[in-house]
């Protein structure tokens, strides 16, 4: 019973964590292009 309940929240996290740093990641991309592209280091 509680192995069922701990493997339900784990799923949950993995899913909230991925959720969440998505949009991180993308904005990390958009910001390092921004300013890569600003400093002009390309």
């Amino acid at each position: 019973m509680l192995k069922a309940i701990a493997d339900v929240f784990r799923s949950i996290g993995s899913a909230v964590a991925t959720v969440v740093t998505l949009p991180f990641r993308a904005i990390a991309r958009l910001f390092g292009g921004a300013s890569s592209t600003a400093h002009g280091n390309h």
